[in-house]
């Protein structure tokens, strides 16, 4: 399936299934155009046919009109319609997993004031244990424990996400102090992060996305320093996600701060 929206007032889509939201906002806001056109008129037309006169008085008793009954019963289907028909199925078909859920790429966001950390399992697949008193915001700021071995092999990137074209991508989304709000633009996504709380998401760069660097930013206002929070998804192909992460294994070790503070 390609890239539906080129982005000419939205921005560009680089998500499998993003043109399901884009048409679902296209037709809000023809929808609602048409209620402020109609209204609009309609509001202009008593200003004039109303307005006070010498010798006319206003009518107290109620007028019986069956045009806006007719009206608002059909703006009632419309809602309907756009809700059951539409944003119900978009709803439930991004807040499910992906039928692949195995094949699923899987990163841990980890947000903070300011910055995106993205915790990736290394080649054994399993994500290390963690643990706050392990945090160092240099050198460790997932808090990888150093003494679980499926934590070794384990990679750390600030504010840069790494995704293969093609591939479902699977985030777990939590936060170290603040409500953040995690989103990726050109992916149609965007989730809340809470401390406390772990929230699943997903997404699918489509397999003809063009390759390179899009922002992610936070959506929610989460400290004075809120405009620096802003980080990159890279779309790669397998060949440059594997070059990156090879790259990244060089200096992944997570630091242990008992023995740290021992010595």
């Amino acid at each position: 399936m390609g890239v539906q929206n080129p982005g000419y007032w939205l921005p560009v889509d680089l998500s499998k299934y993003g043109y399901k939201i884009d048409d679902l906002i296209n037709i809000i806001h023809v929808f609602m155009l048409i209620l402020f056109v109609g209204w609009g008129i309609f509001f202009v037309y008593c200003l004039v046919r109303f307005r006070a006169k010498p010798g006319h008085r206003a009518n107290p008793e109620l007028i019986h009109a069956k045009g806006s009954k007719y009206a608002e019963i059909g703006v009632a289907i419309f809602e309907a319609v756009i809700l059951l028909g539409f944003s119900m199925p978009v709803w439930a078909a991004y807040k499910h997993a992906p039928p692949d859920k195995d094949k699923a790429q899987h990163v841990r966001v980890v947000a903070q004031q300011f910055a995106w950390n993205f915790h990736y399992p290394g080649p054994d697949g399993i994500f290390g244990k963690t643990d706050q008193k392990y945090i160092d915001e240099a050198a460790n700021p997932v808090g990888l424990d150093p003494n679980d071995p499926h934590a070794l092999d384990d990679i750390v990137d600030v504010n840069n996400l790494h995704v293969i074209r093609g591939k479902p991508v699977m985030l777990r989304l939590s936060s170290k102090d603040v409500i953040h709000s995690f989103w990726i633009p050109v992916m149609r996504v965007k989730q809340d992060v809470i401390p406390g709380t772990v929230f699943p998401i997903w997404f699918e760069p489509a397999e003809n996305a063009t390759l390179g660097e899009f922002d992610i930013t936070c959506a929610q206002l989460c400290g004075n320093n809120h405009f620096k929070m802003r980080g990159a998804v890279h779309i790669d192909t397998p060949e440059s996600f594997q070059k990156w992460l090879d790259s990244k294994k060089v200096s992944t070790q997570p630091v242990n701060a008992e023995e740290e503070f021992k010595e």
